[in-house]
């Protein structure tokens, strides 16, 4: 959810699911609490009489000062926490088998100790010069065995082209498919409550899966053993 329309969502849950909400992201109250302490408020106002001026631009890592440390704490943070963490170690081992409510786990346990997906992708950004959003499955995986980081949407597009070009899909199809392609570059678990949140207006999961001859499933399936080869578990 864009930070922008977090008050309009938490307004038209009401009370009750808004505090549900705010227990299951329990990291909320935390980003919040830092961000207004790097903004000021009007109990702890930033003032200064002097003329604005960019003297220095940083990125703050927590207690560490430069990314490289960050990255490597972050590295025995999860070999630390794989024997601890069934979620972790079907990332490491089997990504492909995730469960929504794994990854809710995860991101829940990477927040709450300082390994936000932004704050790993700048760290990897100011370490190595590249820009790479490679999901938070890549950034672990990077760290439990070294795997080299690729963007998802690399990810994304490979598998795809795989399954546009081994199967004698008619035009409508493939014009289906190469919609669900553009939304798969917003998705860590793909699966058909994602299809049908993302096509409700076109008759989500049960829709695509008529048009694409009952297929959905099988692409579905290919579509992860392709992000998540097993050679590269």
């Amino acid at each position: 959810m864009e930070p922008k329309a977090l008050h309009s969502h938490l307004h038209q849950l009401g009370p009750r699911q808004a505090s549900a909400f705010i227990k299951q992201h329990s990291g909320l109250l935390h980003q919040l609490a830092e961000v207004k302490a790097l903004v000021g408020s009007e109990h702890l106002p930033i003032i200064s009489e002097h003329d604005d001026e960019i003297r220095e631009r940083s990125q703050s890592y927590g207690q560490h000062a430069k990314p490289e440390d960050y990255l490597d704490e972050f590295n025995r943070f999860i070999k630390e926490q794989l024997n601890q963490s069934a979620a972790l170690a079907v990332v490491v081992n089997q990504p492909r088998d995730l469960t929504r409510e794994q990854l809710r786990e995860i991101k829940l346990l990477l927040d709450n100790h300082g390994y936000s997906e932004a704050r790993l992708q700048s760290a990897v950004r100011n370490q190595t010069n590249q820009d790479i959003a490679a999901s938070i499955i890549g950034y672990i995986r990077r760290a439990a065995l070294g795997e080299a980081l690729i963007p998802f949407e690399q990810r994304v597009t490979h598998a795809m082209d795989r399954i546009l070009t081994q199967h004698n899909w008619t035009p409508n199809q493939r014009k289906w498919l190469e919609r669900l392609a553009k939304q798969l570059v917003h998705e860590v678990i793909i699966d058909r409550e994602f299809v049908n949140q993302r096509f409700a207006d076109d008759g989500g999961a049960k829709q695509m899966d008529k048009i694409l001859g009952e297929q959905l499933d099988s692409v579905l399936k290919e579509l992860n053993e392709t992000m998540w080869p097993e050679q590269s578990a």
